[in-house]
């Protein structure tokens, strides 16, 4: 098993006979030969602890690739699977990844068309090829792949540390890419830290646009304005929604004022107002077309808001989170409103290119989301901030291994 190490300025990438004053030129080789050896990366060993540890530097066979990580986001999910672990086992989180392919094998290159030097955004679903979803294009729903049905899947950031070849996570300095990665270019002129934001991004394609058909003219209350919520804002008002509203709380003071300047037409307190009341009053009591619920599982309260604020009939909502149990669920006032309800279950292909191009477009300050940046020994603040418990006014984190 790979063992910790005290620190992570011990080994650095890329060593040169400079790095090291007074050492000799044979002793510098052989210190830069055990350096590029070597990955180090942040591993979740139980819950809410993260310990430095070093691995081999992967063989690469010629139908996979080796990433150099520059960005791996951090967000909500982060935060409950940290806390939270779905197995005992060690593992590398870090399921939004940026990077340079620094190796591709000659079959991978030929049938996934990248090559060494490419940036790109790995998607943390894995796609078998054979079963009925990825034969269908929704690899997403690939049960062979899915950490929930199968112990032995690969799921970047979900994946145990004990599957070889290790790296299958991002909070590394490098990961592996087998044959069934699923890969993305990151358009010219896009930032590694930028093309971070392609995960939320894509979430907001997939809730907003497919799940929740917002389009031109849509009314639309987003709950929630964490990074998720503000990405739905960004799509949203691309789709040409005349009406977006975003609620709060009160910790989330500069979260609202990022959604008023990414074009969200009002927002609400909801510790310090009646939500219901406020929509009310904004629709002129026709209620909206589509509730997006982007709280991250804050229980009951969403769901039970977006079934009031919807309008008569027909109304779209959106959930996602994990709610468990749900007692007096308003079945009649749901069926009598006609009200649809999906799950927002991840994203599709299309809504990551999408999401790109909406990007490379420069069209919203998407700086304004990408507010915090942290090194490889900072993992654990940095999960706790996006969780709202360490750096203050966190909205996307960017984890940088060579920062």
């Amino acid at each position: 098993m790979p063992g910790l190490v005290p620190g992570i300025h011990v080994l650095l990438p890329y060593a040169n006979e400079a790095w090291v004053a007074g050492t000799s030129p044979a002793m510098t080789t052989e210190r830069s030969r055990k350096v590029a050896e070597v990955v180090l990366a942040a591993v979740r060993t139980a819950p809410s602890k993260t310990e430095i540890r070093e691995y081999p530097m992967p063989d690469v066979p010629t139908d996979a690739a080796l990433m150099k990580v520059e960005v791996g986001g951090i967000c909500g999910t982060d935060v409950k699977l940290y806390k939270h672990p779905p197995n005992n086992k060690p593992t590398i989180m870090g399921h939004e990844n940026i990077g340079y392919i620094a190796k591709a094998g000659r079959e991978f290159t030929a049938r996934k068309g990248f090559k060494e030097g490419d940036l790109v955004f790995v998607e943390h679903y894995v796609s078998c090829g054979k079963c009925e979803w990825c034969h269908a294009g929704q690899y997403r729903h690939c049960e062979n792949t899915n950490w929930r049905t199968n112990p032995d899947a690969i799921r970047y950031g979900y994946t145990s540390d004990e599957k070889p070849p290790h790296l299958w996570g991002g909070f590394a300095q490098y990961m592996y890419l087998p044959w069934n990665a699923v890969i993305h270019h990151v358009p010219k002129g896009v930032t590694p830290e930028l093309a971070g934001l392609v995960t939320p991004m894509a979430n907001g394609v997939e809730w907003s646009l497919f799940d929740g058909g917002v389009g031109y003219n849509s009314t639309v209350l987003i709950q929630g304005p964490g990074q998720q919520g503000l990405s739905q804002t960004v799509i949203c008002k691309q789709a040409g929604a005349s009406l977006i509203i975003v609620t709060g709380t009160s910790k989330d003071r500069a979260r609202l004022e990022v959604a008023k300047k990414l074009g969200a037409d009002y927002v609400i307190d909801v510790t310090r107002e009646d939500p219901l009341a406020r929509i009310m009053e904004i629709t002129g009591r026709k209620g909206v077309d589509v509730a997006l619920d982007c709280t991250a599982g804050a229980g009951t309260i969403p769901i039970l808001l977006g079934i009031e604020a919807l309008k008569r009939k027909a109304g779209i909502i959106v959930a996602q989170g994990e709610l468990r149990e749900f007692p007096n669920f308003p079945l009649e006032k749901f069926t009598v409103k006609f009200i649809t309800m999906k799950s927002a279950r991840g994203h599709s292909y299309r809504a990551c290119e999408l999401a790109l191009e909406q990007i490379a477009s420069k069209r919203f300050p998407l700086e304004l989301i990408t507010t915090h940046k942290f090194g490889l020994k900072e993992v654990d603040l940095a999960i706790r901030s996006v969780g709202n418990e360490g750096v203050p006014d966190v909205i996307h984190a960017s984890l940088m291994p060579w920062m």
